[in-house]
């Protein structure tokens, strides 16, 4: 019932005509039920049992059933690619249709020009960061070779460290033991003697990826009331050392210009940090990525004191694979595998260790390695098969960034390098002091918080790593490693291409051949009719031929029933056997 100044009538009902309503749906389900009785119609569907225990040859069953399933599968995503790559096609004449079918699409334009631009990886991207370096090297009066902690002597480069001191400008070379947060502290002590009996060291941990300044002056804006939480990941230590060193050594000079500080090493040993470190805001662009510099960046770090940033030294190919894996950006350029990085890599590392700080048991090879830490971090792909390349990244992560510890013994001293003598070392201490300098070492290792030895893995170096300075020792670029998935798109994508560009000229050929070879059957039937000697020769002639042709004939099977009869326990008997 429509009420008054109401444009729709109320939906409420009485009592007594819903219960109607209830009454009515409840006859007429009760009447639909009886029909179906009565035609022998089963609402209820039964459920598939499955194959009985007690049924013979129960395994091969269920295989069957399964290979079926995954056809069908197979096939659907077949017909899934079919109809994509029809669409694509159709969408492709459409294009050609509207822009007249001479102008490119941008597709293949992009496609072209990525062609033509040279990879990070190449010989022209190499020489030209080995040109950057050399520049830093020219331009600066001090040079700091930083060192990663865990690998010191493996982030040693013997060509940088000559082609400093044999330069025809003064420079002077100095050490820094960067990232000793994650070596023991009796580990940092020992490699600190080592290295200050050759250069200047200094004990150095930079901070996390700080941000940008216009960052850090909106949040200077806000007013909070509450304490700041200074966490000992973002502090860094050995800055004022090294900052009061170098500020020493520029009021030395006799000129009044800024002494220019080059800092170079390996990539991934913390260059940029340490300079972002020592200005106390983000200067240089730092990241989880191996290899992000590639060009020099000046920071003012005082009045009298400026740091040159540059890219990481290019590891010659012939260094161990373990160096290559930690020094060099292979795996980046797609020129070597993550698997192989991490077999080098494994190959170094203490057994043992790697088992208590991945909670993997025991294995055998690199590769099961790799299946157990997929299977405990949850890398797996279809099927629950795990992912040993997600793993393997992961890995080499670990090994290459600022989480993961591991260290390695200082080597017994032989004597000096073959281009350090005494009277350079006595030269480049001099306007520091060494006392002075072990004692803030001292003060710096007192406030950093260092892992225990037994958490932290061992790790054999093998050595100081060979370094590419000169653009003419490079050599030529290598073929990328790429992915199989990838390598098969590519090549799907051209034959694509390529079979649409004959698509029309094959079509005509086949019309032509065809003619042809009506009119050349319809002669040879002629000829052949008209004289039965040519027949004769034709073949005879055509006799050889066929033996070039080896036909193999089909192989019989001689199926005797009458030996499978005689074993009799072979056999297999509904009627005896299935009970």
């Amino acid at each position: 019932m429509k009420r008054p100044k109401l444009r729709k009538a109320s939906k409420r009902l009485s009592c007594h005509k819903r219960y109607k309503i209830q009454k009515k749906i409840r006859e007429h389900n009760r009447k639909l039920r009886k029909e179906a009785k009565k035609k022998g119609i089963s609402r209820k569907i039964k459920k598939d049992p499955g194959v009985p225990n007690s049924a013979p040859f129960k395994e091969e069953i269920l295989r069957e059933a399964e290979q079926r399933k995954l056809q069908l599968e197979e096939e659907r995503e077949k017909n899934k690619l079919a109809k994509q790559k029809e669409r694509a096609a159709e969408k492709r004449k459409k294009e050609k249709a509207a822009t007249g079918g001479d102008a490119e699409p941008k597709a293949k334009k992009a496609k072209k020009q990525e062609r033509v631009k040279p990879p990070e990886g190449s010989a022209t991207d190499k020489r030209l960061r080995c040109s950057e370096l050399n520049k830093v090297i020219d331009a600066s009066d001090v040079i700091i070779e930083v060192l990663d902690a865990r690998d010191p002597l493996g982030c040693r480069c013997p060509q940088l460290e000559e082609a400093v001191l044999r330069h025809e400008g003064k420079k002077r070379l100095m050490l820094a033991l960067n990232k000793i947060d994650l070596v023991p502290k009796e580990n940092v002590e020992k490699w600190l003697e080592y290295l200050q009996a050759e250069f200047p060291t200094f004990a150095f941990k930079a901070s996390r990826p700080l941000q940008d300044r216009t960052v850090q002056q909106s949040k200077k804006r806000r007013k909070t009331n509450a304490a700041v939480d200074h966490s000992r990941a973002a502090a860094s230590f050995g800055t004022d050392s090294l900052l009061q060193a170098l500020t020493c050594l520029a009021d030395a000079q006799d000129s009044e210009k800024m002494l220019k500080v080059g800092v170079v090493g390996f990539p991934n040993v913390g260059k940029s940090s340490l300079i972002n470190s020592m200005k106390g805001m983000r200067a240089c662009h730092v990241g989880l990525q191996r290899g992000i510099t590639k060009s020099i960046q000046e920071v003012h770090i005082s009045k009298n004191v400026k740091m040159i940033d540059s890219p990481g030294i290019i590891a010659a190919p012939s260094n161990p694979g373990d160096a290559m894996a930690l020094r060099s950006l292979q795996v980046e350029e797609n020129q070597e595998s993550t698997l192989e990085a991490v077999r080098a890599l494994l190959k170094q590392c203490n057994q043992q260790h790697i088992m208590l700080q991945y909670n993997v048991p025991d294995y055998r090879n690199a590769l099961e390695f790799l299946t157990f830490y997929a299977k405990k971090r949850g890398f797996l792909q279809k099927g629950s098969v795990p992912s040993t390349e997600q793993a393997a990244v992961a890995f080499l992560n670990d090994m290459t960034g600022p989480k993961l510890s591991y260290h390695c013994k200082p080597p017994e001293r032989r004597g000096l390098p073959s281009y350090l003598s005494d009277d350079l070392i006595a030269v480049m201490q001099s306007g520091l002091n060494m006392e002075k300098l072990r004692m803030a070492n001292k003060e710096t290792l007192k406030d950093v918080r260092f892992p225990s030895l037994a958490s932290s893995i061992g790790f054999t170096s093998k050595g100081p790593t060979t370094g590419l300075l000169n653009a003419s020792e490079i050599p030529e670029d290598r073929p990328s490693v790429k992915e199989p998935a990838k390598v098969e798109e590519e090549e799907e994508e051209e034959e694509e291409e390529e079979e649409e560009d004959e698509d029309g000229e094959d079509e005509d050929e086949e019309e032509e051949m065809g003619e042809d070879n009506e009119e050349m059957e319809s002669d040879e039937e002629t000829t052949e009719d008209s004289n039965p000697v040519k027949q004769k020769k034709t073949t005879q002639a055509s006799a050889p031929s066929e033996k070039a042709k080896v036909i193999v004939p089909p192989a019989l099977i001689n199926v005797d029933l009458s030996s499978s009869q005689q074993n009799d326990d072979d056999a297999y008997d509904f009627n005896t056997d299935f009970v």
